[in-house]
């Protein structure tokens, strides 16, 4: 049995921001729009989020505009998490500490005196200090007016002490002010950075009270605090970001629990009842929330592809929202079940497909940030003087440059798209081609000829591709977000890609009449989409499946790239971050390469099929978070590994999740590995004196979905799928057993089609009753394992307590 704490957040935007440039430059915002989505998972001991905003500076250090600090408790305290503006607060260098430190602290009564000892054992992921990433700690015990110190420890955000400092304390002086403590009668640890030149830099501190060492003396880990201040939003001076912000913590049961309910999802794919909306797929879609469907779809999808029966689950899905389904124009348009599992299937399977068809195209619009716009209202004519030496150009020219520009930039990209056909993952195609068979079924009359093509392109344009092109970024397309002039380009050409994707049917009934100059080429485009489209399922689905790699992706074509930090492990030295290698690596399903720079000719490479384990590095093994190691193993069987750091976490989760899914088939994955480095004479994670010892870690070699995903956890999948079924039991009850067993309803409130009473609602609701019957079974089958498993943690930590 497991915790998962995850912290799902969105960083939606800011507003007001305080200007930090010398000069204004037109690209730059002070409302800046983000939209950016992340999930992290947390410790154990978790305390407190922190966003901080920055201007971001060519030259020089980037500068700090302010911070948004919430508490696990804060957000503990709205289940349904936080969505709000916040104010930013100012940092304050003496208020940004983190880490935790390990103390023995006891009070030792004597003949006419008292003695504090303090065992400053080691203390773990202090706050840099130092242009080295790392400072130089030590500790200070005070208490009474007196004070003693460790030695200090060199270039370490994981310093180990061992020291013993004793005060010898004055008696009875913590009982002089009735009913309240006085500040003599507390101990104070504070860790600090030495610095040679100017003052030392202050890293937390934790403070005892005396009376309470007196009962017992104090052992363990304790997170170090700032300096008591009240924190001050300053009124919005500094600006206000959007948060919506989630804390999700869940306990993770073992597998074994979560059979019943995976074997009740597969069997309503693969034995799906005889009426639709009996199965627990079509329950779950009922009493879901709007807000928690596209979780929900997200981890079917995992469960179902980890089972090698996504297009089956797929097809389900889709048949009953084309069964239910009158109007053509309505298919797939709302945000049920079917589409966002279908959303969410693409993303898995089809990042590397998407970045190979658009970036190149998206890179040239970022490079050139071509001044475009189409409607008058926008249309701000000095902005035009770049364009022509001559000075502002007319209204009329800018709309006539704009419609060649952007008749250019869609020329490409449908030229990118329809010639994508061998690019796409096959698991996708055959996902296709069973919807235009369902759809071809369910539509067969001559007017509905081209329901089947807006159903697939409904999906590959509108939520695919537009997307995409609209906010390359959230699509891993480009590291920053566009300025607002290539933004606005990108909206427009997003625009264009939807209706073209929309085979034109809605072309002139829009308010936005001012496109109406892409008409003449958006209509002429339709006949080549359907032409791809018809290319594109022409896959036999019964060779597509468990054949097929579950994250495939064409093997030339670049998986992710960027710079990163690198160093080789052959002949480790203690480290500082600045003597790593800067260098730009390039992932594709055969190599893992690296050169100086992007235009660097010479390139070393590693063979995707070399390696052998891609794991996170502790941070202690270099002094620093954001590490990650590449184990690969040559034709002579030795093994060699490159540690690599990268600028932040979702950076590192992001090339984690890339190389793994690279390297999935590969026969020689490693079952362990160490999650340390190997120092001197031994692994600095188990001190292990053996350089090739076997790893004392786990590594995590299954299915990776997704850029931004960790790999596959059925169990952690099933726990969300089953909260969502314990959010909407009693809703499942009252509708389907409770009113059943009430007997049918009075007859003015039955229509036509109601049955008589001795029918109690006939067999149709006979057999819902007992699919929802079924379906609760498993539900407090669920609920029974978690309070016996709280209980036996209640028992424990009750024993525990009392050994202490």
């Amino acid at each position: 049995m497991a915790r998962n704490t995850a912290l799902h957040f969105r960083v939606v935007e800011g507003r007001d921001l305080p200007a930090k440039d010398v000069t204004a430059t037109v690209w730059k915002s002070l409302n800046p729009f983000w939209g950016e989505e992340y999930t992290l998972h947390l410790p154990m001991g978790f305390h407190s989020l922190a966003f901080y905003v920055l201007d971001e500076d060519t030259i020089g250090h980037d500068d700090v505009i302010g911070k948004i600090s919430l508490s696990k408790e804060r957000i503990s305290a709205h289940p349904r998490g936080i969505d709000r503006w916040l104010n930013l607060t100012r940092v304050e260098p003496n208020e940004e500490v983190q880490g935790e430190i390990c103390l023995e602290l006891a009070l030792r009564e004597e003949p006419e005196r008292r003695v504090l000892r303090c065992h400053v054992i080691e203390a773990r992921d202090l706050a840099p200090r130092d242009i080295s990433g790392t400072s130089d700690p030590f500790v200070r015990v005070s208490c009474q007016g007196r004070t003693s110190e460790t030695a200090i420890i060199k270039k370490t955000r994981f310093p180990h002490w061992d020291e013993v400092l004793e005060l010898e304390l004055e008696l009875g002086l913590e009982q002089r002010v009735p009913g309240q403590e006085p500040q003599r009668s507390r101990v104070s640890v504070q860790v600090w950075d030495w610095d040679m030149v100017g003052k030392n830099d202050f890293l937390g501190q934790v403070e005892f009270s005396l009376a309470a060492l007196q009962r017992s003396p104090a052992t363990g880990w304790f997170r170090l605090l700032p300096f008591p201040a009240a924190e001050e939003d300053d009124g919005g001076k500094l600006g206000a970001l959007r948060l919506k912000v989630r804390l999700a913590e869940d306990r993770i049961l073992p597998s074994m629990y979560y059979q019943p309910l995976i074997q009740l999802l597969v069997e309503s794919v693969l034995s799906p009842a005889e009426e639709e909306d009996l199965g627990p797929l079509a329950l779950l879609e009922e009493i879901s929330s709007a807000e928690s469907r596209q979780d929900v779809a997200t981890k079917l999808v995992k469960i179902f592809l980890g089972r090698g029966l996504a297009l089956p689950f797929l097809d389900h899905l889709n048949l009953r929202e084309v069964t239910k389904t009158t109007d053509p124009n309505t298919l797939f348009r709302s945000n049920s079940l079917a589409s966002k599992s279908m959303e969410q299937f693409m993303k898995v399977l089809g990042m590397p497909y998407l970045r190979a068809v658009l970036k190149p195209i998206i890179d040239r619009i970022f490079e050139e940030k071509k001044y475009v716009e189409l409607d008058p209202c926008k249309i701000e004519l000095t902005r035009t003087r770049r364009i022509s030496f001559k000075g502002s150009l007319s209204e009329a020219q800018v709309r006539e440059s704009s419609q060649e520009l952007l008749r250019g930039y869609l020329s490409d990209i449908l030229e990118g798209i329809t010639g994508s056909v061998e690019r796409c993952p096959l698991p996708m195609r055959a996902a296709f081609k069973q919807l235009h068979r369902r759809v071809a079924e369910q539509f067969p009359a001559a007017q509905h000829e081209d329901a089947k093509y807006v159903a697939i392109s409904g999906f590959l344009f509108l939520r695919f591709f537009a997307p995409a092109i609209l906010t390359p970024k959230l699509f891993g397309l480009r590291d920053q977000h566009a300025d607002p002039r290539t933004g606005r380009t990108l909206l427009l050409l997003a625009k264009a890609v939807q209706s073209i994707g929309n085979l034109g049917l809605q072309l002139g009934h829009g308010k936005e009449q001012w496109m109406a100059p892409l008409h003449p080429f958006i209509l002429p485009s339709i006949a080549r989409v359907k032409d791809f489209l018809d290319k594109l399922i022409d896959v036999d689905s019964e060779t597509v499946g468990e054949a097929q790699p579950r994250t495939p992706f064409h093997p030339s074509a670049t998986i992710k790239e960027g710079y990163l930090h690198k160093h080789q492990a052959e002949g480790l030295q203690l480290l500082a971050r600045f003597t790593f290698k800067k260098r730009y690596f390039w992932l594709t399903g055969e190599a893992l390469s690296y050169s100086k720079s992007p235009e660097w000719q010479v390139r070393s490479s590693i063979p995707v099929q070399q390696i052998c384990a891609v794991e996170r590095v502790d941070a202690s093994a270099f002094q620093q978070p954001h590490m990650m190691q590449v184990v690969r193993q040559d034709e002579a069987a030795r093994l060699h590994t490159m540690y690599i750091h990268c600028k932040n976490v979702n950076e590192l989760n992001q090339w984690l999740s890339a190389i793994r899914k690279a390297s999935l088939c590969n026969e020689r994955l490693l079952p362990s590995c160490h999650p340390g480095a190997f120092r001197g004479s031994r692994w600095t994670c188990c001190l292990q004196p053996e350089r090739t010892a076997p790893g004392c870690s786990r590594t995590h070699s299954a299915v990776t979905l997704g850029d931004w995903s960790d790999p596959l956890d059925p169990d952690a999948e099933a726990q969300l799928v089953y909260g969502q079924l314990l959010l909407a039991r009693d809703k499942l009850r009252e509708k389907y057993i409770e009113r059943s067993e009430a007997g049918p309803a009075p007859e003015q409130e039955r229509g036509p089609a109601s049955h008589a009473p001795g029918e109690q609602g006939g067999p149709g609701q006979a057999r819902q009753r007992a699919a929802a019957a079924r379906l609760l079974a498993v539900i407090q089958s669920l609920e029974d394992a978690h309070r016996a498993f709280e209980r036996q943690e209640k028992e424990a930590a009750d024993s525990d307590s009392h050994r202490a």
